[in-house]
């Protein structure tokens, strides 16, 4: 398989929102990526009547209170244009932590060695859920392996998991975690907090 392939099938997002959620990414997709950001994630819940929330990060993984702010600035007037949510919500714009979602082949390339959860649908072998150590996916085959701890005698410790199945996928948060995120330049506490539209009128106002 040629390089540029490979990457294009790293750079895929491997979860698809439905619903609502869907509506979103179909608006707001092409003006975060027209700014330099990839879209991690968004979910639309009840919170506050209802919350609209968008992760986005750099490629390298970081995500500034600017970045928020620049993002929101592009997206809101799309939104309220397109209208793909139907009624009043709140907008939340943040980065996707240090516990973050997993949503690439690259997410899980580059967080080989640590403690994911991971559910699919439809299920491997009568099993959704999947907790333990990440290894090194399989961007062709579009599979990553879990070595899965204390698993009882006559199972397998380690399971391939199809990406294409994929339901949610997020990191663990752990003290080893938190430390290679920080040295990797993640966002620390302050900044990973998110960015909302009453927070973007207040800078707007000052």
């Amino acid at each position: 398989m040629s390089s540029e392939i490979e990457a294009d099938l790293s750079e895929k997002r491997l979860v698809r929102e439905t619903g609502v959620a869907a509506r979103v990414v179909q608006v707001i997709e092409g003006p975060v990526q027209g700014l330099g950001f990839r879209l991690v994630r968004v979910k639309v819940t009840n919170t506050n009547g209802c919350t609209v929330q968008i992760m986005a990060e750099r490629p390298d993984g970081t995500f500034s209170i600017d970045d928020c702010e620049a993002v929101s600035r592009a997206i809101s007037p799309v939104l309220d244009v397109d209208d793909p949510v139907g009624t009043a919500y709140n907008l939340e714009i943040s980065s996707p932590g240090i516990d973050r979602p997993l949503v690439r082949v690259s997410d899980f390339a580059r967080w080989v060695g640590y403690e994911v959860k991971v559910e699919l649908s439809p299920p491997l072998d009568g099993r959704k859920r999947f907790r333990g150590i990440l290894g090194a996916p399989d961007p062709e085959a579009l599979t990553v392996p879990i070595d899965l701890p204390d698993v009882k005698e006559g199972l397998p410790s380690r399971v391939d998991l199809p990406l294409r199945d994929l339901a949610e996928a997020h990191l663990v948060l752990t003290d080893e975690l938190i430390r290679e995120s920080l040295r990797r330049g993640g966002p620390p506490a302050d900044d990973a907090d998110a960015l909302d539209e009453d927070d973007a009128a207040e800078d707007e106002d000052a």
